[in-house]
């Protein structure tokens, strides 16, 4: 019993022994890159963009056009449409999965501080009852970027477009 209990005892002190040692490997080098950097940057605005936006420009500008069940070797232009509740944005891709253009719509998102504050200050007592917010991103020309407010006032109603910055149009 006791050469049982010590031969438990050295085999239980030896095996975490043995777990210590750390086999060292050598990875192989991994790049990474954004393909399509110049849309991210291009719709980035200075102040933050709304959650919804963000997530769904941010799913576009990774998609794996190669990878993806539509692309095929004899096309040269794709275009694919995103969905969230809050929006859609259609995107052209090219046969390396760079994007073209886009069409972006979204409804009744959070405002950026420059559009609230320029619409409070041109139109005080008015309430914004809905928004429509448009991009319009183009790979030479760069994204525009619109809202569309409806402002009520009582029984009156009233239809703006500003632009991102608060410039009204």
């Amino acid at each position: 019993m006791k050469k049982l209990l010590l031969g438990l005892l050295c085999i239980g002190l030896t095996t975490p022994a043995l777990a210590q040692i750390v086999k060292t490997e050598k990875l192989s080098e991994v790049t990474v890159y954004a393909t399509n950097y110049k849309y991210l940057s291009s719709v980035a605005n200075e102040e933050p963009a709304a959650i919804p936006v963000k997530m769904l420009e941010r799913k576009v500008a990774a998609f794996d056009l190669e990878n993806s069940e539509f692309y095929e070797d004899d096309y040269n232009y794709y275009q694919i449409r995103f969905y969230i509740p809050e929006g859609s944005i259609l995107a052209a891709y090219d046969k390396d999965g760079n994007i073209i253009r886009t069409i972006e719509r979204f409804d009744n998102i959070a405002l950026p501080n420059s559009v609230r504050l320029a619409v409070v200050d041109r139109f005080p007592g008015w309430e914004i009852t809905k928004d429509v917010y448009r991009v319009n991103y183009h790979q030479n020309k760069g994204a525009v970027k619109t809202y569309k407010l409806t402002l009520e006032n009582g029984d009156k109603r009233l239809r703006v477009k500003i632009d991102d910055r608060g410039n009204f149009l």
